[in-house]
């Protein structure tokens, strides 16, 4: 399965001023993939490990990464986008027009498209999809905010055709129009859409819905009959007869499934277990489990301990600002991750390079910085307790948690807390529970990690319109008129690099007001596999992370894997490390 949902497909193209333009130019879909493998065939299968149960499997009420993993591989958008060049292609449209101001955009259905209870998809299915959306009282958060901007659709042509009248021009419009997964409206129409969680019988993607365990796995099955399973672009992907994906609460018990054989594939987020695995399992001594560190063109995400600007006392940056300066990242990062990562200074770490070095001066850890700053803020020490106060209130917050793994560094920050006079009590609570929360804001801080989109859209997650928005990703409550402004003039800017230059000054402002205590990350993935499975020599695509839309089952290497572990034999070693440019030979 492969990404290809609307958080990366936001490319804004050089549109020139003239006429009414068609697309797509030239479409890849009638060419092979370049990354994927000629020898690449169907079945077998997989299985995964994405986390704990989630409360939805509905994309559009539960935005995460998860969640819009599944619906990629079950529903399709309008267009989709090529593997290399990030141009928008071909997907449910066959082919789209935009208006010469830019406002307009008419797509015409594929009249091959079909569901796969056997019905055409219509442009009856794109509109009621896009009004469940936009519904305001359905919780599709986030979902809402670019097609909010697009006006309801009209269909054309007995259905054969839809055109979106954008309210204002925006270089998102047409990833929003044509990015967003169609379901069907004959399925769907009537039933509350806040409660279609798990019940998905009628698709249109390469997989569909085989089997649902609550809280133990969710089974995909491959369609056969997908309509464009014999589209040459779509050879040498989407292999697995069966994908499984197995839920766990604990990550812990997840890796411990994984060394059983009972998980195929598991990414590696902790530097411990990474460090130590050839020491801890001979299974990877062998070589019968993979490890490799697999760079491409991935976005880097951020991560941080979130906190909640509405309400006191994280409402004053001079507060949030000294919570920052009580993380110490140099230590958690040297003792407890072996200095695999770089420390954050930025919400967007990919926008700088030598020609645009970052200005944000890193916060370093610094008690006595913490303290002036707490009490400029007018925080003071009872001298019988030594906890802060301010107004009669002690300065006592609570940290919501969801991942046992966090605990010891939590531990090191809440011993720099008290130190200052700060009480924190932490709050566990499992994935839907936390998720449920951060939908009403019912926070004071919390570990939050976003990915990151190809295409900057700061909009959402820094807009003082999206400050309130339930099951928003301004989970902050943000709020800035200079950072709104930078917002509104990115919008009209069809340059990329204009456009970066805009979301540069906008990383600076936010980062000021410290919104978050920024952590750290990685630039490369670290994945750990069974050795049965063949993988072009670049692992993953070029901007995917995780991902298997590229893997097959190979019967050969799974039978010279049973072999080597009966006589406990180890397997020739591949390579540790791979480098998306360096291996990726196209035609090839």
């Amino acid at each position: 399965m492969r990404k290809m949902f609307l958080v990366a497909a936001m490319l804004g193209f050089l549109w020139s001023a003239c006429a009414e333009e068609s697309f797509p130019r030239d479409s890849s879909v009638g060419r092979p993939d370049p990354v994927a493998c000629p020898q690449a065939y169907p079945g077998g299968e997989i299985t995964e490990y994405l986390g704990p149960s989630p409360k939805s499997l509905n994309y559009y009420l539960d935005n995460n990464m998860m969640s819009a993993r599944v619906f990629d591989a079950l529903y399709e958008s309008l267009i989709g986008m090529d593997s290399q060049t990030l141009e928008y292609d071909r997907g449910l449209a066959c082919r789209w027009t935009i208006s010469e101001d830019k406002k307009t955009f008419t797509f015409w259905l594929d009249p091959e498209a079909r569901w796969s209870d056997g019905r055409p998809v219509t442009a009856e299915d794109v509109a009621w999809t896009y009004q469940a959306i936009v519904e305001p009282t359905n919780m599709t958060g986030p979902h809402k905010l670019s097609l909010e901007r697009l006006l309801p659709p009209e269909i054309l042509e007995d259905g054969k055709a839809i055109r979106f009248q954008a309210r204002e021009v925006h270089w998102q419009n047409l990833g929003a129009a044509g990015g967003f997964s169609i379901l069907p409206k004959h399925v769907f129409a009537g039933q509350d859409f806040n409660k279609i969680n798990f019940e998905f019988p009628v698709v249109s993607g390469p997989y569909r819905v085989r089997e649902l365990q609550e809280g133990i796995q969710l089974v995909l099955e491959r369609r056969p009959d997908w309509w464009r399973a014999k589209w040459p672009s779509a050879k040498g992907g989407n292999n697995f007869d069966i994908v499984r994906c197995r839920f766990f609460e604990d990550r812990d018990n997840a890796f411990e499934a994984f060394k059983k054989g009972q998980i195929d594939i598991f990414p590696v987020y902790t530097a411990s277990q990474w460090h130590r695995i050839e020491d801890r399992v001979q299974a990877v001594r062998n070589n019968w489990i993979v490890k490799q560190s697999v760079y491409n063109h991935n976005p880097v995400g951020f991560q941080g301990f979130a906190m909640n600007m509405r309400r006191p006392p994280f409402d004053d940056v001079r507060v949030r600002k000294a919570m920052a300066h009580l993380v110490d990242r140099p230590t958690m990062n040297h003792t407890m991750m072996y200095d695999q990562y770089f420390l954050h200074r930025s919400y967007w770490e990919d926008l700088y390079d030598a020609a645009h070095p970052c200005p944000n001066e890193p916060v370093p850890f610094d008690r006595d910085a913490a303290r002036r700053l707490l009490a400029e803020a007018g925080w003071k020490a009872n001298p019988q307790t030594g906890i802060l106060e301010k107004d009669g209130r002690e300065f006592h917050f609570t940290f919501l948690n969801r991942d046992g793994v966090s605990s010891k560094f939590l531990a090191l920050f809440d011993t720099a807390l008290k130190d200052v006079g700060v009480r924190m009590t932490i709050q566990n609570k499992d994935w839907s529970a936390w998720a449920k929360d951060m939908d009403s804001f019912s926070f004071d801080m919390t570990w939050a990690a976003w990915g990151a989109g190809l295409f900057k859209n700061p909009e959402g997650m820094w807009s003082s319109k999206e400050a309130d928005r339930p099951g928003g990703s301004n989970i902050t409550g943000f709020r800035d008129p200079a950072v709104d402004a930078l917002i509104e003039k990115q919008k009209t800017e069809f340059d990329v690099q204009e456009r970066h230059a805009i979301c540069r000054e906008i990383d600076r402002l936010v980062f000021e007001q410290h919104p978050y205590a920024l952590l750290w990350n990685i630039n490369y993935t670290r994945l750990l596999y069974w050795n049965k499975f063949g993988v072009p020599p670049t692992v993953l695509g070029k901007y995917s992370n995780e991902s298997i839309y590229y893997w097959w089952y190979d019967e050969d290497m799974a039978a010279e894997l049973r072999e080597a572990m009966e006589h406990g034999e180890p397997l020739p070693k591949p390579p540790e490390k791979v480098v998306f440019d360096d291996v990726f030979k196209p035609g090839k």
